[in-house]
Order: structure tokens, then sequence, then C-alpha cells
């Protein structure tokens, strides 16, 4: 366990008598203080931050990626060797970023445990750190991380992250930072359906059911499966696998959730549930009639609070495509999640027309690029390159409808 103090500046206060400048300062001086004697260690087990994570994941703005049954999950899948970062101050918990060690062609990658199914990620703070990161002085707080993370690793990546989410900034924006070339797209729910339709162009999304809908009838109906049985999700989830891969495979493209690790990660997040909040859940519509108990689309969210993030869908495409099941599938859960404490419905990155028809809201991301040693400054100056350039493309429709093409044509 590798442990770096950080000390604040202190600066003395103006006289009480300069009302305006004295408060300004105090706040100043106060922010400081929030992290002053800033320890951080490394750990390269989860179970004894265990008190320390689940008391800062109750922060309601922390990405669901971070918690700790979350990333629980991940390990126990994937054993990649872990670096958790734990920051303390004044005794207490500042900060949790789960992060673990992968290498590729030979270099050493730091970055937040899970990252390669994560929608959006955040890091773990206290209240009172991030009322007193603006103190932070950012070349000190960079230091001191490539301290605390010397000789375990080259590159500091930590991918996926909105710098201001929901009104907060992230402290991590005073790192070395790229933009993502992936954005996310979010759809408010409001104090009802209708307001919530109205924010899109609710007539023709309304008039769009009514046909999906009339089509499905005609077949003979549909069920919608809100969740289910232990057994009943994870045979959804097994379904899913079976319909992504097809798509994967008539696409060219490779199959992401192919492997043995990925699939008991998503299997043992759906075991994952406190109260109202999930790990994930399987939402499905199953067929009545001529195709009677078939699923012709299933979908996988997750939530904590008021926050609700589509991980991933599937449909079949040999039933009934003319009836969008997948959109229609959309509509079930996002009214079937109104009026029930969920005030954010999330589609999660990457940019898709069905995304953008349902999301008013867009959400940039980042990634912190912060080389670690010779290594790392390489691999970070072509993850720059490499990240901005597919930002380039995919900014010009053209380009990106090319690049998509040639993609599925070479199959990578």
């Amino acid at each position: 366990m590798r442990t770096q103090k950080l000390d604040a500046d202190h600066q003395p206060l103006d006289d009480a008598g300069k009302a305006d400048a004295g408060i300004s300062r105090l706040r100043s001086v106060g922010a400081q203080l929030a992290i002053a004697d800033l320890d951080i260690t490394v750990h390269t087990k989860l179970e004894p931050l265990e008190s320390d994570w689940r008391a800062l994941e109750k922060d309601p703005l922390a990405s669901l990626h971070q918690g700790y049954e979350w990333c629980r999950s991940w390990v126990r899948a994937y054993d990649r060797p872990l670096a958790v970062l734990k920051g303390t101050a004044q005794g207490k918990a500042a900060f949790i970023l789960p992060i673990e060690i992968e290498s590729r062609q030979g270099v050493r990658i730091a970055k937040f445990i899970g990252a390669d199914h994560s929608n959006i990620n955040t890091g773990l703070f206290s209240a009172a750190f991030l009322d007193g990161a603006g103190g932070l002085d950012a070349g000190r707080f960079a230091a001191i991380l490539r301290e605390a993370l010397h000789g375990k690793a080259d590159l500091l990546l930590l991918q996926n992250m909105p710098l201001e989410w929901r009104g907060r900034e992230n402290p991590l924006k005073l790192l070395p930072m790229v933009q993502n070339q992936n954005h996310a797209y979010q759809l408010p729910l409001l104090e009802n359906f209708e307001a919530t339709l109205k924010q899109l162009n609710a007539k023709s999304r309304r008039k769009k059911f009514r046909v999906q809908s009339k089509r499905l009838e005609a077949i003979g109906g549909f069920d919608y499966i809100d969740g289910g049985s232990p057994a009943e999700q994870h045979a959804l989830l097994d379904l899913f696998f079976r319909q992504k891969s097809e798509r994967f495979r008539s696409l060219g493209l490779p199959d992401v959730f192919a492997d043995a690790a990925t699939k008991a990660f998503l299997h043992g997040l759906i075991d994952i549930r406190d109260g109202s909040d999930y790990g994930l859940e399987m939402h499905a519509l199953r067929l009545k009639g001529e195709f009677d108990g078939k699923i012709a689309a299933v979908s996988g969210i997750s939530r904590k609070g008021d926050h609700v993030i589509c991980q991933f869908g599937a449909i079949d495409e040999n039933l009934v495509p003319d009836a969008s099941p997948g959109e229609f599938l959309y509509w079930q859960m996002i009214s079937g999640l109104q009026n029930k404490g969920v005030a954010l419905f999330d589609f999660g990155l990457g940019d898709q027309t069905y995304k953008r028809s349902w999301a008013p809201v867009e959400t940039d991301h980042h990634d912190v690029v912060l080389p670690l040693s010779l290594k790392g400054r390489i691999a970070g100056t072509a993850h720059r390159a490499i990240t901005r350039s597919k930002a380039y493309i995919k900014a010009r429709p053209g380009f990106y409808r090319t690049a998509q093409r040639l993609r599925a044509k070479i199959g990578i």
C-alpha cells in the first residue's frame, strides 16, 4: 500500500470590516481546509473499503457504475489487478476511485472498474471534498495521483465522464482531459407522461405508437414483461445474448458480449437489488397469437435513485419488424416508469437515430488522460489522437456512414 500526502495552502482572512471581500476569502479558505492533509492509499482488494465505499455511493449523483456491488460483480467475473484509490482528509474518506489495471500491448492502463460496459462514470466523493475541490491545485492533484500509481500503471485513463452532471462539476476535471467521441442522451421525466412527451414531437410520437399498437394487435397482441422472477430475468438476459450475437454477425462486427466473463458480470448485476434500485432489470415485449411466446424485443435497464440507464437492447429481426418492436418497448418502459420517482431516463452512450428521437438532452463526456511513465506518455498521445479522429468523423455524417460501412466490411 502506497501513501502520499498533499497539504493545502492557507491564506489569512481579510479584516472583518471588509465584509464582501472577507466572506469571499472565508469561502476560499474553507474550501482549502476541506482538502487539507489529503492522504491517498492504493488498495488491491475491495473488502477493506466496503464501509466507506457504501457511505460515499449514497450520493445521489454518483454513478451507479461506481457502486460497490456493481464493481464487485465485475471483479468476480474478470479478476483483474486492482489499484483502488482512496483519498482521506482530516481522518474521513474524501473520495474513492475504483480502478483496475488492464494491460494492452505491453502498456498497463489504470481505468475505472468495468469501464468497458459503463455508460457514465463520476467517481465517488464526499460532500466535504466536493465543497473544497475548488481550492485544489490541478498540478499538485495530478502529481499525487502519479505518485500513488507509480510502478503500478503506465497511464491513468478514466473514460466517459461528464465534466458537469446535473448541475454539479466533477473534481476530476482538474486533470488532463480529452473530449470523448461519444455523447450520452437523456429524457427528463416530468410531472406526467403527457408533459414528458411534449419535450419531443408528442403528436408524431403518439401517431407512431398507435400505428405500432395496431400492427401488434393484428397478429394477436403482446405482453409487456416488466421485471419478473430471478430465473425469468436470467433467461431474458441469455435471450438478449443470442439476439445480439445474431445482430453482430449479420453486420460483420465482433460480439462485445460474447466472452464468458462479460456474461457472468451481467448475470451478477441481475442479483443486485436494494429497494427500488437495481443493478440490472430485464424488460421485454412478448408476442401473443401467431407468434405466441416469442420475444420481439428485450432491454436491460439499471436504476439508482431517480436515474435510470438503458444498458442495452436487442430485437428479433424476424418478428414484426414493421411494428418497430424495439422502439415500442421504449414507450412501454418510459411510460411505466412515469410517477415512480424517476426523473431521468438515460439512453446511454452512442449517437443513434432512435436516441435522438427520444432524448432532448445531450451530454458531452470526457476522458482523463494522465501519463504515469514514458510508455504511458506515448499511449496517452495515441489515445488523444484516436479519440479526436473519431470525434471528427462522427461529427460529419457522410464520413461516419462511410466508416461504419468499412468497419462492417472488414469486420473491425
